[in-house]
């Protein structure tokens, strides 16, 4: 039953709790100049839409349709995700406040209001979470031979082994830290987990604090089995003790002679948003390495504490890491839920997705070479349904082919091991010419970044970093090779990073060509990433931050002439730029049909009368990370199709270098429309509908019981075959 499919838990949602004032305009549609667009009750705040975000992931861990381990890996990914959020984006506001800027967003809440807001709703998301933990997911793990035990539930021979664990793993790497006129009080590393220890001197009398880090080179879930022969025997029973707890259980050993009278498990997120004055470095290179040196010591923007820490332990805590109560989240169970990941790794297939099968595209299926395939046809690759390999091996036959002159190509987010930088290694050692922008400024990924840039210089490959200013994010690749006709160009433009890992777990297009004018519009864009130009009129290509925005403000206005025969369709990840939004609604106002498919955040308000009800907004969360970027405009019934790397957000649209490219070819605009928008906007299964007042609601909700529900992923894995052979891509 479709309204059986999530664990029940009670817990009011803060959308439902408020609803903005919108004008009513019911009475009949006013004109587009008698709307002031810049209303902010037109707008939902940016902090808030991805705070709803990741409910939707959060409500994932709760639908009984995903395998446990699935379940349990998305109660993880809600954790990770809001960490994330906290370290930059709560950074951000907090720096506002600190720094007395009034600036709003559109929707009109001050940096404060968003702080309160931001407070209120992520407090109820972390009890839902802890409630889904004990009342769901940790029975269920038990009830599948997975337990996930305390250390006083341990029997004596248990607490035997993991005692032994301690003194030979744990005890040599442990620091206790005093806090006293002596000692001062100890920097507490972004994301780690401590433990607030009290002890008393029994000589003395006296009381004393102390601060215990949880080692994280260690499993946060110490298991059993390997601590105990017998334990092995029973290989679909898996015994797990919380880190933490078998510290505190031998915590005499690292306060001798002392009474261990409380400890209390606390975690620190800091802000790590780097501030990169690029036009003062001298060299970018070593200007980020210091940056990144720099970044545990951010302030404290979230203080998380245990519901057993007393009143008096917070009170030292927050004193000396300068936190307001808005930054202090109290949490009934354990903390850093992230570590839920390491889950993962149990072997139990059963209780986890069936493995991904991505399929070989028919071109590649014959071994032929790639350059004659793609000289004959162009071919969109949707990944991870697709195999990633034909993009693999567009760069290994150019490194090895002799008539390949040159490689060029972006790089954003990359593999630990990656074949693709490999082979441009190799590219180079066979003489080839090798430019590759690699972006030290992905967040997160700046430290892998660089030790590639470095691996990359020394093989000789020209490494750039990109532009002062701007983050490199467009995914692009251009091979120069010689033929029997002159020199001829191949290009691989795509919506995600050239990462094999995330190529199997986010939905991506890719696209190959050999398109005379696309090609000249790479060379040039890497001309201008290398060189120096300002270059801002290309010939098919949108490139941010010079002319994306306009020309997609000019598609939108072409659909608004067409009135209620217009349409347009938005497969992405964000929406937050207000000249885009205010387009939209005078789209709709005209009485074009929007449809947006966005996975994450939404500012836009869809369903006000007379402003947005011809708008509907749906989010897809799935077994995959729903990632590509796609834009389709009626165009009458000739449609204008484009993909791209670029989202509809002030930061890629003003603030990085982007692309997004047209999709000409008829076979493949059926395809994508077809095939991607057309399906995920069918999807009933794991779809949600973003309702004026800024909640999601479920579509299956909205679903007639004796109707079977959709899923749109599913749908690719199983039967998309079908439809591929009926429109001649197979």
């Amino acid at each position: 039953m479709k309204d059986k499919n999530t664990a029940e838990i009670a817990i009011e949602s803060p959308a439902d709790q408020e609803k903005p004032s919108v004008e009513n305009h019911a009475n009949g549609h006013p004109s587009i100049e008698e709307i002031d667009l810049t209303n902010p009750s037109y707008f939902i705040n940016r902090e808030l839409s991805t705070i709803e975000f990741n409910r939707r992931v959060l409500m994932e861990s709760l639908n009984l349709d995903h395998p446990l381990l699935e379940r349990v890996k998305f109660n993880a990914i809600f954790s990770s995700n809001m960490d994330e959020f906290f370290m930059v984006r709560v950074s951000g506001i907090r720096q506002q406040v600190m720094l007395g800027i009034p600036e709003s967003p559109p929707d009109g809440l001050s940096p404060r209001e968003q702080l309160v807001s931001i407070h209120r709703v992520v407090d109820e998301l972390n009890t839902l979470q802890m409630l889904n933990w004990s009342n769901n997911l940790k029975p269920n793990l038990k009830k599948n031979g997975i337990h996930l035990l305390k250390f006083d539930d341990l029997k004596a021979k248990q607490k035997k082994n993991v005692n032994r664990y301690f003194e030979q793993e744990l005890f040599p790497v442990l620091t206790p830290l005093a806090f006293d006129p002596g000692h001062p009080f100890p920097h507490i590393s972004n994301l780690s987990l401590n433990l607030a220890v009290v002890v008393r001197d029994p000589k003395e009398g006296k009381t004393h604090f102390a601060r215990v880090k949880v080692p994280d080179t260690l499993p946060r879930l110490v298991p059993l089995n390997p601590l105990d022969p017998d334990e092995l025997i029973q290989p679909k029973v898996q015994k797990f003790v919380w880190l933490e707890d078998v510290i505190i259980a031998n915590l005499g050993r690292l306060f001798p002679g002392m009474e261990i009278e409380e400890a209390h498990p606390f975690r620190v997120t800091r802000n790590t948003d780097i501030e990169l004055q690029e036009d003062e470095a001298d060299d970018l290179l070593a200007t980020m390495e210091e940056n990144l040196r720099r970044r545990p010591f951010g302030f404290v923007v979230r203080l998380e504490i245990a519901s057993s820490c007393p009143e008096r332990i917070r009170e030292i805590l927050t004193a000396n890491l300068e936190t307001t109560q808005l930054d202090i989240y109290t949490i009934d169970g354990p903390l850093g839920m992230g570590s839920l990941f390491q889950l993962m790794g149990i072997d139990r297939p059963e209780l986890k997705d069936s493995p991904l099968q991505p399929v070989l595209p028919a071109p590649f299926r014959s071994g032929e070479n790639i350059f004659r395939i793609l000289s004959r046809q162009e071919v969109l690759l949707h990944h991870p349904y697709d195999s990633f390999g034909p993009v693999i091996q567009l760069i290994e036959e150019a490194a090895a082919d002799k008539d390949v002159l040159a490689i060029k190509q972006t790089l954003y987010r990359v593999d630990s091991d990656s074949p693709i930088l490999e082979a441009l290694m190799r590219a180079r050692q066979n003489g080839k010419q090798v430019t590759v922008l690699l972006e030290l400024k992905a967040r997160f990924d700046e430290e892998s970044n660089i030790e590639w840039a470095r691996a990359l210089e020394n093989a000789g490959v020209h490494v750039v970093y990109g532009l002062i200013g701007l983050k490199t994010h467009a995914k692009i690749t251009l091979v120069v090779r010689r033929g029997r006709d002159g020199l001829k160009r191949f290009v691989h433009l795509g919506t995600g990073n050239y990462n094999t890992t995330t190529a199997r777990i986010y939905t991506d297009i890719g696209y190959m060509t050999t398109d005379p004018d696309i090609c000249t519009d790479i060379s040039e864009l890497f001309n201008v990433l290398t060189g120096y130009s300002n270059q801002s009129e290309y010939r098919k290509l949108l490139v941010a931050p010079v002319s994306a925005r306009q020309q997609i403000l000019e598609l939108i206005e072409d659909e608004i002439k067409l009135g209620e025969k217009g349409a347009i369709t938005f497969k992405i990840n964000h929406l937050g730029d207000a000249k885009t939004i205010q387009a939209l609604y005078r789209a709709s106002i005209a009485g074009v049909k929007v449809t947006l498919l966005i996975r994450g955040i939404c500012c836009l308000r869809p369903g006000l009368p007379g402003i947005s009800d011809n708008i509907t907004v749906r989010s897809t969360i799935g077994r995959f990370l729903e990632h590509s970027r796609i834009f389709c405009f009626g165009n009458n019934g000739e449609p204008k199709l484009y993909a791209g790397s670029a989202d509809l957000m002030p930061r890629n649209l003003d603030r990085r270098i982007e692309t997004i490219f047209p999709i000409q070819s008829k076979m493949l605009q059926a395809e994508i429309i077809g095939n991607i928008l057309d399906v995920y906007n069918r999807d009933t299964a794991k779809n949600y509908v973003l309702k004026p007042g800024g909640q999601y609601v479920p579509v299956f909700q909205e679903v007639p019981a004796e109707e079977e529900l959709f899923n749109a992923q599913q749908w690719y894995l199983k039967e998309r075959n079908t439809f591929i052979q009926a429109v001649g891509l197979g």
